[in-house]
């Protein structure tokens, strides 16, 4: 498989897509430097977010085959400036998480990356599975062996050990924090 890192601000859901991808529970892990995990380079938003630390990111992105920009369908802002991905060496996809959550603008989010110049954006959820397939197929190389078979497998909804939040029902799906 091409060898992808996530980048991504804190909390957008890279580490949970990590486990997702592998197949694995998810639970929450808190990434506190930058982690090889097979095909993943998982990254701290930190980096993502603070200047001085955002030049370890592109030192990073030499040792993958592809770079994924990450943004959560929740975010009230896009972190990437627009025409950033050129600047990079390596295919640069989108991925927006967190399809699934009641609040999400995945349309919004998906604009954001083409701003960035991000193609192909994948929106996924780690939780339902809904877009891992297709995220697996795209890193799929000749003779890899998958952790699944098919996309109905793989798009399973995952087993869920802890959340960080969990979501209030405010009894109407279009309320936005303001």
């Amino acid at each position: 498989m091409k060898k992808m890192i996530l980048v991504g601000r804190s909390e957008c859901g890279k580490t949970t897509l990590r486990q997702a991808l592998k197949g694995k529970k998810i639970q929450y892990e808190k990434t506190q430097y930058i982690n090889h995990f097979d095909v993943v380079i998982d990254t701290p938003g930190e980096y993502a977010e603070t200047n001085t630390l955002a030049r370890a990111l592109a030192l990073y992105s030499y040792e993958a085959d592809v770079v994924a920009l990450l943004i959560n369908a929740t975010e009230p802002y896009s972190l990437y400036p627009p025409n950033v991905a050129p600047v990079v060496n390596r295919p640069v996809i989108g991925i927006v998480t967190q399809i699934d959550h009641p609040m999400a603008n995945t349309e919004q989010a998906i604009e954001w990356l083409r701003l960035t110049g991000a193609d192909p954006i994948f929106p996924v959820s780690s939780y339902t599975g809904e877009g891992i397939w297709k995220i697996l197929e795209y890193l799929k190389e000749p003779g890899d062996v998958l952790p699944w078979e098919n996309a109905e497998a793989a798009e399973k909804p995952r087993q869920i050990l802890s959340t960080k939040f969990e979501v209030p029902d405010f009894g109407q799906k279009d309320f936005q924090f303001i």
